[in-house]
């Protein structure tokens, strides 16, 4: 009969600590990525367009929280510049957002991939 049914020999019980000491790694490693977010959500972002003609903010949940339109940009003739402007405004501001929370829990990872997170 073959000996040693059971753990392989290099997870026995010192194996087991490692495990406890990786779960618990893992949840503190949660808990402070859920503060990160908690913290990016509540930061504001902004961004402006054509000299400052449109300005937006957004918060890190990537809620457009501000819109301000200059009266000069403002031209009846001229709609379509003023919706690219806005179009424009909000995605980099977004994008700010995304690069903020990117940044924040590449931080925590100590730069690993981990897929979903990002």
């Amino acid at each position: 009969m073959a000996r040693g049914g059971g753990f392989p020999r290099n997870m026995g019980m010192g194996g087991m600590g490692n495990m406890n000491n990786m779960i618990k790694q893992a949840q503190k490693m949660q808990e402070e990525m859920l503060k990160a977010q908690e913290q990016l959500n509540e930061q504001e972002f902004e961004a402006s367009v054509g000299g400052g003609a449109v300005s937006v903010k957004a918060n890190g949940r990537k809620e457009l929280v501000e819109l301000t339109i200059s009266p000069d940009a403002v031209d009846p003739d001229d709609v379509e510049m003023l919706q690219d402007m806005i179009v424009s405004a909000v995605n980099e501001v977004l994008r700010k957002a995304d690069e903020a929370q990117a940044n924040n829990l590449k931080g925590l990872t100590g730069g690993l991939n981990i897929p979903g997170l990002f």
